[in-house]
């Protein structure tokens, strides 16, 4: 069965040791990976250039046939089954986690294969395109196995079965019966990195076994008890795997330059740390227990306050590399085509250097929320928050780029004030509860004029709404969060009002959009496919505001959009089709947030 050119974007499971990642496709193909880590220079790239990018497919031969692809249960271990008259076999794919805080430059993707009835020929191609597709390397073939060399790096492919070279890559095929299996295994290491023992089936079903565990004994740490566990459950496994384990930072996404519009413009770098998105994902860790993971992300957030003592600025930026390196430099690969011609394909976010004052708020949250598991800031972290926030009155009446990265130019966005609201609301609560030394007069005047400010400018008579920016009438989906932070009630007349606008102009057949590009241009050519955050984000605000029906209904029509093994893209295109980098984490941290304030709502309704 020929591989696609460009399989749908949802057409992968994804597997990770805590470090970095990979996506499969549903044919068996390895089509996204970057080492050592999430942000590195690719090794496959075929989703970003078929024929530049590179691949490792293994896969059952079978002219006629079906495959599916399906998760263990509570486990970050794929099996893509393939079915044919002749026999049904197996390739299983996962890595070994790495938990440690230690950086390591040794990742390895394993790679099973077995036949389940019959009889299955299984081909193997491997075809790595270093750093992004711009470094040749070096083939050295050898009986136990094939090591690919090229500057600074060098990648080991051991199988159980003979390999051939073909140029500078390798392939390979062998014929399994009922029971029997075999083994590839791709090890990346650094340049001078020693090629692993060869694989053996005993030692590769001990791994694999050893994996499943891992995963299976912390899903078991989750206290959620809600009527949705697999969904729930499959996003808290997807944020770990995009959790770099040795700062506890996440990234956005698995991957870079997958289009929110096939063919258009809008293809970004997600493989970094947004301040917004890793502070919102502390709530939901909580929520489910796993307050490990939620304090690691602390500390790092933490870590950036400190890094800006004694230096001017604004205190925070608002994404880094997982290592809190803030250096994030845009460049266009133009050698690469992009997703079914989506060019251009950017590397680094130019975004990092954008003003976005809502990140404030968002930080002051996750510090604050962090109180119920005994997170407080000794006293050099306190005076880090304290000055942060001494900054922001000084800085929040501004216009800033937004929470959309707009790229038209700063305006007056409604929910940045809202942020810095929640920012001194927070502060202002710590500072109390922990009898730290804090200007809080200071801090109160700041709220209390953002507040009066938001309520004169913010909304809109005509629209019976708060909108996106001051003395507009375009309603904005990030908004959806005013009742979440409190700064207003979830059954205040203004909000409902607010939401019954949503309802008119953001939701179609309960997807929802950010806002309308076309009615507030941001910079950018193009449209783009409903949010699924915004989505999951509408639930959780129709639950807080008592309606449940349409919440529930909303809720688990959205799981039908999930892709075949419960992961989400950024977007839902017009056809259903998931666009966006893959698979977003905002998305399903935002997830979780809506099950567990629905499950909430639904069990007080009861009683």
């Amino acid at each position: 069965m020929p591989m696609d050119r460009y399989p749908p974007i949802a057409d992968h499971g994804l597997v990770g040791d805590l470090q970095t990642s990979a996506l499969v496709s549903s044919q068996g193909v390895v089509d996204w990976f970057a080492a050592p880590r999430f942000d590195s220079p690719s090794i496959f790239a075929a989703l970003l250039d078929h024929d530049g990018g590179g691949y490792f497919r293994l896969a059952a031969e079978q002219p006629e046939g079906s495959y599916k692809q399906l998760y263990y249960p509570d486990a970050a271990v794929l099996v893509t089954r393939f079915m044919s008259p002749d026999g049904v076999g197996e390739v299983i794919d996962c890595m070994p986690p790495n938990t440690s805080r230690t950086p390591s430059d040794r990742h390895t993707l394993i790679r099973a294969i077995r036949a389940v009835r019959g009889t299955v020929r299984f081909a193997l191609e491997c075809r790595p395109r270093f750093d992004y597709g711009r470094a040749s390397h070096e083939l050295d073939l050898r009986p136990e196995g094939a090591a690919f060399r090229a500057p600074g790096i060098t990648a080991h492919l051991q199988a159980s079965f003979p390999l051939e070279r073909d140029g500078h890559d390798v392939r390979g095929t062998v014929t399994l019966s009922a029971g029997e299996t075999a083994a590839a295994v791709f090890t990346v290491c650094d340049a001078d990195g020693a090629a692993p023992a060869p694989p053996t089936s005993d030692g590769i079903t001990q791994q694999l076994w050893e994996i499943v565990d891992f995963w299976q004994r912390w899903v078991r740490t989750s206290n959620y008890r809600g009527r949705w566990p697999d969904m729930v459950h499959r996003s808290a496994i997807t944020l770990k795997l995009l959790t770099y384990a040795p700062t506890g930072a996440p990234v956005a996404a698995a991957t870079m330059g997958l289009p929110e519009q096939v063919g258009g413009e809008r293809n970004w770098d997600y493989r970094y740390t947004w301040v917004r998105d890793g502070s919102l994902s502390v709530r939901a860790l909580l929520d489910l227990g796993f307050a490990e993971e939620a304090t690691a992300f602390t500390h790092w957030l933490r870590n950036r306050l400190h890094d800006h003592e004694g230096k001017n600025g604004e205190p925070l930026q608002i994404m880094y590399r997982v290592d809190g390196e803030p250096l994030l430099t845009e460049e266009i690969l133009e050698h690469f085509e992009g997703y079914r011609g989506s060019y251009p394909v950017r590397v680094g976010n130019a975004a990092a250097d954008q003003l976005q004052l809502d990140i404030y708020g968002e930080a002051m949250y996750a510090l604050s929320e962090g109180r119920e598991i005994g997170l407080q800031a000794d006293y050099r972290g306190w005076k880090s928050v304290a000055r942060t926030l001494d900054w922001l009155a000084d800085s929040w009446d501004r216009p800033d780029e937004g929470i959309w990265e707009t790229r038209g130019g700063r305006k007056d966005f409604t929910y940045s004030r809202v942020m810095c609201w929640a920012a001194f609301d927070r502060g202002l609560r710590l500072a109390e509860e922990w009898r730290r030394p804090a200007d809080t007069a200071k801090w109160t005047q700041a709220r209390d004029a953002i507040l009066e400010q938001v309520m004169e400018r913010g909304w809109s008579e005509k629209e019976q709404a708060y909108v996106q920016q001051y003395d507009g009438g375009v309603l904005d989906a990030s908004l959806l969060l005013m009742p979440r932070v409190g700064f207003v009630g979830p059954k205040d007349p203004t909000w409902l009002s607010t939401l019954d606008g949503m309802d008119r102009t953001l939701v179609s057949d309960s997807l929802v959009y950010r806002y309308d590009p076309a009615a507030s241009p941001d910079g950018l050519r193009g449209s783009e496919g409903t949010f699924s955050l915004c989505t999951f984000l509408y639930v959780d605000a129709l639950a807080r505001s008592g309606r449940l029906r349409e919440a529930r209904y909303t809720f688990e029509k959205m799981h039908t959009y999930a892709n075949h093994v419960g992961l989400f893209a950024e977007e839902v295109g017009p056809s259903g089709e998931q666009l966006g980098n893959f698979p977003q984490a905002f998305t399903h941290l935002s997830l979780i947030m809506a099950a567990t304030t629905l499950d909430d709502a639904l069990d007080r309704q009861r009683h």
